[in-house]
C-alpha cells in the first residue's frame, strides 16, 4: 500500500488518540468523514494500524518493575532459536523480546511487581527454557522516555508535510 500525505496525517492522528470519532479525525487531518474512514479501514486491512490499545499507568496501579534481560543461548540453531522464541512469546511478563547481535542472543524487557516475582520468573520460567545458557539482568530505575508512536514526520519527512 502506497502511502500519501493523508494517511501519515491520519496515522499520526491515530497514534496521538485512538479514541477520536471519525468526525474529529477528518476535521484534524483536512478530509470529509466519508473518505477519512475509508482511508482508516484500508489502513487496518493492509495491516498498518495492527491495533488498538488502552496504555496503563503502571504507579496508579500499584507499581511494577521493568528489568532488562540479556539472554545468551548455549548454541545458535534454528531449532534453539525456535524454542526460545515460542516459549518467551507465551510469558505474560515479557513485554518486548528482540533478537539481537552482539554480546546477547536476544534482549527482552519484562515487567514484574518485585523482585520476589522477578527471581520467580527467572528460576521458575526462564532458566527452565530449554537452550538458555547465560542470563544477565538489569534493573530500570527511572523512565527517561517512553513513546509508542513511530515517529511519522521524522522517518518520511518529504511526505508528512
Amino acid at each position: 500500500m502506497k502511502l500519501d500525505g493523508f494517511d501519515r496525517k491520519i496515522l499520526a492522528e491515530l497514534q496521538k488518540s485512538s479514541k477520536l470519532t471519525n468526525v474529529e479525525l477528518a476535521s484534524r487531518v483536512g478530509l470529509s468523514p466519508s473518505p477519512c474512514l475509508a482511508r482508516v479501514k484500508a489502513l487496518e486491512n493492509a495491516g498498518i494500524v495492527k491495533d488498538y490499545v488502552a496504555l496503563l499507568d503502571s504507579e496508579k496501579l500499584g507499581g511494577t518493575v521493568s528489568v532488562f534481560i540479556h539472554v545468551t543461548l548455549e548454541r545458535q540453531s534454528e531449532p534453539v532459536l525456535d524454542v526460545f522464541e515460542t516459549t518467551v512469546s507465551r510469558l505474560p511478563e515479557v513485554m518486548e523480546c528482540y533478537l539481537m547481535s552482539g554480546d546477547a542472543d536476544y534482549l527482552l524487557r519484562v515487567v514484574v511487581r518485585d523482585t520476589v516475582a522477578l527471581k520467580d520468573f527467572i528460576l521458575d520460567k526462564l532458566t527452565r527454557t530449554p537452550g538458555v545458557a547465560n542470563i544477565r539482568s538489569s534493573f530500570a530505575l527511572k523512565q527517561v522516555k517512553y513513546n509508542t508512536s513511530l515517529p511519522i514526520a521524522e522517518l518520511w519527512p518529504a511526505i508528512s508535510r
